[in-house]
């Protein structure tokens, strides 16, 4: 009864759970596209000794992209179609990744990570677009809640093997690794989406300035296109400094586990617990659930609860924002083209958060200390929560 969504694609129990899988696979290949960078970061100021505090743009022009043309992404995909755009994007990224191998000047190096930002937004927004699309009502919400845990799956994978191989064989050889993973997950794809998926006409009129003004105005004024991304926004905000901030406030006895625990413990509660709830409530109920739990669970530190266990049970919570934000998308909106869109403005948004929030959080904790931080934080995730329950009665009077 929470579905405005109609119409999936037509295949077999198993070449559903095979395309949902590989499309999954996908993400990981472009939550990679950052991983490889973050991960090994200090191996790459090996090769770019000089480059000081412009190597930081590495990280985030990336980001950069989708926070600028995130909409823009959302409307070529619904345009072009989800299957066409995915491949194509996946064998861009495959071979920026195999041409950074060769590890070349700075300027070319970031320039190779613009056109890398474009290839992981189309990724992030075509392929949860077609999982939603392919997925039958009865497992959406759960295929959306496994979409929701590329990011830390990808840099779990990175974090335990990725160092290790790049200590081995070197930085260029993980490149090639991960250009050779795009490329091969773009034949399977193509494969088992068929020539049918990948062989979409062109639709509607060229985009102009004019246009994508437009498609902005309209994203951000629908209670159904936006309200996936509200709450991304901050989640994304906080997330990488609550990685960083957290740790840090830890003896060192327990800095290395709770830091590996961190990022984990969202993977369970987004795909187990979701996608349960998800068979009993809303999407955004669990959403606004979840952010008022991190309210609770961040308030503990006044109380002198141990950072330790705010730190892990912050993430865990937080998982069900992960989660449900996703399963959201095709929950509230019908078509593919708004599914599309609202999938663009959530890359627009996280990527928005992503460059946002630790830098701001990080300025707040030197004027202020950890306490006036973790009251911003509140904050926001008070605003994220209210901000939803503003948009659902909007829905409310608008469906």
């Amino acid at each position: 009864m929470y579905s405005r969504y109609s119409g999936h694609m037509s295949h077999t129990p198993f070449r559903t759970t095979l395309l949902i899988l590989l499309l999954w696979l996908s993400g990981l290949g472009a939550a990679a596209q950052f991983a490889k960078i973050a991960v090994p970061f200090s191996f790459l100021l090996e090769y770019y000794p000089n480059a000081g505090a412009s190597a930081g743009w590495l990280l985030t022009l990336v980001s950069t992209i989708g926070a600028a043309l995130g909409i823009v992404a959302g409307t070529l995909v619904a345009r072009w179609g989800s299957g066409r755009m995915l491949i194509a994007s996946l064998i861009l990224g495959g071979c920026v990744s195999l041409w950074q191998s060769i590890m070349p000047a700075l300027s070319l190096m970031m320039l190779s990570r613009v056109i890398e930002g474009a290839s992981h937004l189309i990724i992030v927004v075509a392929a949860p677009t077609l999982i939603a699309q392919i997925s039958p009502d009865k497992m959406r919400g759960a295929s959306m809640a496994l979409w929701s845990t590329f990011f830390g799956v990808t840099f779990a994978l990175v974090a335990w093997f990725g160092v290790g191989f790049v200590t081995t064989h070197g930085l260029p050889a993980l490149f090639v690794l991960h250009g050779i993973y795009m490329l091969i997950l773009a034949v399977l794809l193509a494969a088992a989406l068929g020539l049918k998926h990948l062989t979409a006409q062109k639709n509607g009129a060229p985009l102009t300035l004019r246009g994508v003004l437009s498609l902005h105005a309209k994203a951000y004024k629908s209670p159904f296109i936006f309200a996936p991304a509200l709450g991304w926004f901050f989640y994304t905000f906080t997330f990488v400094a609550l990685l960083t901030l957290l740790p840090s406030l830890l003896p060192n006895t327990l800095r290395t586990t709770v830091s590996g625990l961190m990022p984990l413990v969202s993977i369970p509660v987004s795909l187990g617990v979701v996608g349960i709830a998800l068979m009993f409530f809303s999407a955004v109920h669990i959403v606004i659930l979840g952010f008022v739990l991190a309210i609770l669970v961040l308030s503990s530190i006044y109380i002198g609860a141990p950072i330790a266990v705010i730190a892990i049970t912050l993430f865990a919570v937080l998982g069900l924002v992960q989660g449900a934000s996703f399963a959201s998308v095709p929950q509230l909106n019908t078509t593919i083209e708004d599914q599309a869109l609202s999938n663009g403005v959530m890359a627009q948004m996280g990527n928005l958060g992503n460059l946002l929030g630790t830098p701001m959080l990080f300025i707040a904790l030197e004027s202020g200390g950890s306490g006036f931080t973790f009251a911003i934080i509140i904050g926001f995730y008070a605003i994220a929560a209210m901000g939803h329950l503003v948009l659902k009665k909007r829905r409310q009077t608008e469906f």
